[in-house]
This record gives C-alpha cells, structure tokens and sequence, in this order.
C-alpha cells in the first residue's frame, strides 16, 4: 500500500498526517510554536521554530504510523501564505523573524499603494494592496533591517514564503524554490505572464536572485532529508481547494478556520474581480495554471475563541451552538467589522469590531448569535460578489475547518446563501490537498481517481427563509465599523 505524508505548517503549529491510497489519516503529530508580538498589530514567528517543529513532527507521525520512512512514497507541503522569511544562504540563518501574514505593519504603506497604484499592482498579480500580502514586508525588511541590507550587498540574502524556507532546509538547502500558488500571494509575480515582475520587484527595490524560482505544484522538486520525495506544494487555502477536489469552474470551498477564506474555481483564465475580491493562483498542474477568485474573512473561529478567552461569554466553542438555538434571532443585535481590519471587499485594515442594538433586553445568548449570524452573513457577501465577477452559480458550498463543526453555523449557512453547504468527511482538507498532489507528482493516481475519493460527513439543505431583512440590516451596521483607527 502506498503512503504519502502531508506536511500542514498554518499560523500557530506545524502538523504532519500520513495518509493510505484510500486518503484515510493513519497516523499525525502536531506542535504549536511561540507567536511573538513585538508591537501592536504587528506578529512574529521564529523562523527556526517553523523547521524544528516540521522535523519533529514528521519523525513522530511515521514513527506513530508504525512504519518506516522507505513507507512513504511522497511528501506534500501546504504552508500559512504570505508569511516571509529572511535568510543569508551563505550561514542558512534567518536575519530577522518571519513577518506573519496578519501582521500589520505595513498598514499605512498598503493605504497608500491602494490609493496610488492599484491598478498598477492589480492588473498584474490580481491582488489588492493590503498588509497581508509579502511584497510590503519584503520592503520593510529591506528598509529596517540592516543585516537584510548588508546580505542584498553582498547577494546572499534568501526572501521565502514558508513553503520556500521548508524546502530549503528539508532539502539540506539544495532547492531554493516556491510553488505558483504561494508565489501568487506576494504580490510580485505576475500572475499571467507566469514569472516575478521586473517592475514589481524595482518599485519595492526587491532584487530578482533574492527570490526563488517558482515551479509548480505538483512535481518532483528533490529528495528530502528523510528520504521521501518533496513532490506536492500548495498555500493552505489553494490546498484546501484541492483537498476539496473543486476541480472544475464554478465549484467553490470555504474553510472556516481562524478565518474563513471563500475559493471559485475558475478554470485556466484568470477572472479579474471588479468587486474588491482577489484572482489568485489556485494551482500549476501539467503545464497549466488554474485560477481562483477569493474573498478573506480574518477572523471567525478568532471570533468564537474572543467569545470565550477574552469576553467570558462561554465556556466552551461548543456552547455557541446550544445558545444560539435558545433565541429565535440575535434580538436586532448586529456584530459588524473585525477584530483585525476587514478584508475583502473593503478592505480596510483600520476597522474594528462593532457590537450594535444593544438594549436591556440583550443577553448573552443574543451576542453569540449576532456573531454566528456575522459569520454567515460574510460569507454570504462574498459569495454574492464572485458570482457577479464570473457569472457562475453556486448551487454548493464545500466546507471544511474547525468551526464547520457547529451545525446551528451551517444550517444557517445554507439558508442564508440558499445553496446547499456539503461538510467533508475529512476535516483535514488542507493536508489531504497536499498529499494529493504529493501523489500526483510521482503519477500514484489521477485527477479523476481523487474526484471519488470526496467522502461527505453531512449536507445541509437551504430552508424556506434566507434572513433578507437581517442581512441588508447587517450590512448597514458593517459601514458603521469601517475607518475607525485613526
């Protein structure tokens, strides 16, 4: 039987899953890693404990699989996106912490590149100018840190989006390379010409051999350390698409996870949004591109954890769901905005979340499912845009993450959108993309093969009433929210 091993670096842990031919998980290890906080808004990883953490945890899932690693054919990798590490190849080390991709630093820089050059920037890698995105933090490192500097002088200075660093070091620093669709987030590469962009990298003074080759995401890339093959890379939400086997135009994910990010397939054009979504790379494949339009809701399980850690309103994520069911509607209560800016379609990185409609009657049970009701209500909203921007329906939601495991949240979902909203089987989507096209690139099965391989754990069908009065009233509440950081 043949095993592949999927490698899972998100935002606060690395998880490496082994999985059979049948993408049933045998065996997994996961470990979380310190989050740093060097200043407000601003988020730090160190890059050393991203490697750490990867060697441990692949050791200990073959280990725990009771196999050895000659078992394993492949191993995939899917990796936190925009994120960027620094490094010197002469010494293999980091010259300054990774900047996470929620941090904000570059807050102020993104407003103006929004106001200035977004059609410049835009019409070339399909994304907005935002924080969140590498291009920004690239400059920064080149701005404030001297030893960045020194490295760029001296052209031995590494720029990497995690995927890049992984390889690298699994790779005993041998393959300097990014996969199409993590290149696709740094806001660098030109998403339709297929290469880093000359005049992208001279606007943020970012030299070109600072920069990894881009191959695609389903190849064989090298041997690694272990032994297996490196043959699958994909960002986190791009695998997940493909977990999801939404191989077709139209098909469409969400992942509810810290955030929710929203994925359409596209096909092999790019669509361009006109509504403030993102055309991103979804995957390379036998020489061809697919494309994705995305929309990014930062925070909704952050959500549920505020609920609980911060504001004391539960005592479990579970209690959301039995609160929820104990009022008819959130009462006239509405939470708009964010907890970390808004993303797509405003935008604005100075929103902060609102509570309104507040009144003596408000309880508890009212709050959490103003917060439910945002959720459903955002995913809504973008749905709603990519069908404008592409012209494609959507009769079904493929949904994976954590938070899908409250069935209250999906019910409302499917409601709400009036589409079906279909939970996968497999919670671990991400991973299970990436050990897909691990298995692709060493021809262990087809396309075709893993589109019957989705299982579904459950499908919720739309009722009779899809919450129109409350949505449009919501979103007369998220305006409020916008604008607020001054």
């Amino acid at each position: 039987m043949s095993h592949v091993l999927a490698l899972d670096q998100g935002t606060s842990s690395t998880k490496a899953i082994v999985f059979n031919e049948d993408f049933y998980e045998v065996a997994s290890a996961q470990e979380d890693f310190q989050q740093i906080y060097p200043n407000a808004g601003w988020v730090e990883h160190n890059p050393d404990d991203l490697v750490h953490t990867t060697m441990n945890v692949i050791e200990r899932a073959v280990k725990d699989a009771g196999l050895f690693f000659k078992d394993i054919k492949a191993i995939g990798i899917t990796n936190q996106r925009e994120t960027v590490v620094a490094w010197d190849v002469n010494t293999g080390k980091p010259l300054h912490n990774a900047i996470v991709w929620q941090c904000r630093r570059t807050s102020e820089r993104s407003k103006a590149l929004r106001k200035e050059h977004l059609d410049f920037i835009q019409s070339r890698t399909g994304l907005i100018p935002d924080p969140y995105f590498s291009a920004t933090k690239m400059e920064w490192l080149m701005k404030n840190v001297p030893e960045v500097r020194k490295a760029a002088r001296e052209k031995s200075l590494r720029f990497g989006t995690v995927d890049s660093w992984l390889i690298w070091n699994l790779s005993r620093h041998r393959e300097y390379v990014t996969d199409v669709s993590n290149a696709s987030r740094t806001m660098l590469y030109n998403i339709t010409e297929h290469e880093w962009d000359r005049d992208l990298l001279d606007f943020f003074s970012i030299p070109r051999e600072s920069l990894p080759d881009v191959v695609h995401s389903s190849e064989v890339i090298g041997e690694s350390v272990f032994g297996p093959p490196i043959t699958g890379v994909a960002g986190d939400q791009q695998a997940s698409l493909f977990g999801q086997t939404a191989f077709e135009p139209g098909e469409t994910k969400c992942t509810y996870g810290t955030g929710s990010f929203i994925l359409m397939n596209t096909g092999y054009k790019p669509c361009f949004s006109h509504n403030g979504l993102l055309t991103t790379v979804a995957w390379g494949l036998n020489g061809k591109i697919c494309y994705a339009v995305e929309g990014s809701i930062f925070a909704t399980g952050a959500l549920i954890s505020w609920l609980k850690n911060e504001m004391g309103l539960i005592s479990s994520a579970e209690e959301t769901e039995s609160l929820a069911r104990s009022v008819e509607n959130s009462n006239d209560v509405y939470f708009a905005g964010t907890l970390t800016g808004l993303g797509a379609p405003y935008w604005d990185p100075s929103a902060r979340g609102l509570l309104i409609g507040l009144t003596r009657g408000t309880t508890k049970a009212h709050v959490v499912r103003a917060v439910l009701d945002y959720i459903a209500f955002r995913t809504r909203e973008l749905v709603e845009l990519m069908i404008e921007d592409t012209g494609i329906g959507i009769k079904k939601l493929l949904v994976d993450g954590g938070v899908t495991r409250n069935n209250f949240l999906m019910q409302l979902q499917s409601d709400v959108l009036g589409a079906e909203v279909d939970r996968s089987a497999i919670r671990e989507t991400t991973a299970l993309g990436a050990a897909m096209l691990a298995g692709l690139g060493l021809d262990l099965w087809s396309m075709d093969e893993l589109k019957g391989k989705r299982r579904s754990q459950k499908r919720f069908s739309p009722g009779p009433k899809r919450w129109d009065s409350e949505y449009y009233r919501w979103k007369e509440a998220i305006k409020r929210s916008m604008n607020w950081v001054q």
